[in-house]
């Protein structure tokens, strides 16, 4: 029997895309929060999908599209940072809207910069995005040295090894107790249904069955993020340019809307912070 295998997100993300998943009719999946098998299987059926079996397949969220990329899975939840940094030729079926946060630029509360349009001399900027990172500073005029760090990034300023970070932020908490603020946004994220390009072709009535389902539960429509529900569509690199300055001008690349509306739906995936 065929089984439509979905490559899931390890962490703090794959809690709430299991219960969309369940509000979607794909379950049950409660035991595999608390299971330490990286494969799960549902029978036949379970998913709203006679004669199909759905397997999940565990994964790290950086490594989900190289999972689909290569037909290990056909289809994957992947966040916007990730499918943007990675530049994977998968096919984006929907943003499911899980997850919901955003990639900034932050420097130190004490900086003289407020905006992108103070920056007047090459600095250097720490984030574990340095190829998002590269790119929105090249379309900013913005001449920088990326450090290509892990984690802890909000350190980098605090000890002279970077003058800014760009990385993802929820709430902000995490920033302000640091000590920094945002300047500008580089990039909305969220948690994207991604298929391999081939595969899912091949699995058609199935990947249409599944995701007419999400998109009965799914709450994500902005007509500015250029991704509606249910359409297919595959990543453009003017996303990652896309960004606006905190009290500067700018919006999204491509959009010809230059409203801090334009930059998107602020969603995604990432810790909170």
């Amino acid at each position: 029997m065929p089984a439509l295998s979905i490559a899931l997100p390890k962490g703090r993300v794959l809690e709430s895309a299991v219960e969309l998943l369940e509000r979607a009719g794909v379950g049950p999946l409660d035991g595999l929060l608390h299971s330490r098998r990286l494969i799960w299987d549902l029978p036949a059926g379970a998913g709203g999908t006679p004669g199909y079996v759905f397997r999940f397949v565990l994964a790290k969220p950086w490594d989900v599209p190289t999972y689909v990329e290569y037909g290990a899975a056909v289809l994957g939840l992947a966040g916007k940072d990730v499918l943007v940094e990675r530049e994977k030729p998968v096919a984006e079926l929907m943003d499911l809207g899980v997850g919901r946060c955003r990639m900034v630029l932050a420097v130190p509360a004490g900086s003289p910069v407020r905006s992108l349009e103070d920056i007047h001399f090459p600095w250097r900027v720490a984030t574990k995005y340095p190829h998002v990172a590269t790119r929105f500073c090249q379309r900013w005029g913005v001449q920088a040295e990326i450090i290509n760090l892990q984690g802890s990034i909000e350190v980098a300023p605090l000890v002279g090894l970077a003058d800014a970070i760009v990385d993802i932020t929820e709430t902000g908490t995490t920033l302000r107790e640091n000590g920094l603020r945002v300047i500008a946004e580089v990039l909305p994220v969220s948690t994207r249904l991604i298929a391999n390009p081939v595969l899912h072709k091949v699995h058609r009535e199935a990947v249409e069955q599944l995701s007419a389902q999400l998109r009965q539960v799914v709450q994500v429509v902005d007509p500015n993020a250029g991704h509606a529900a249910g359409g297919i569509t595959t990543w453009s690199r003017g996303e990652a340019d896309a960004g606006h300055s905190v009290g500067g001008t700018g919006g999204a690349a491509g959009t010809g809307d230059s409203s801090p509306g334009a930059a998107g739906h602020l969603a995604g995936v990432g810790r909170e912070r």
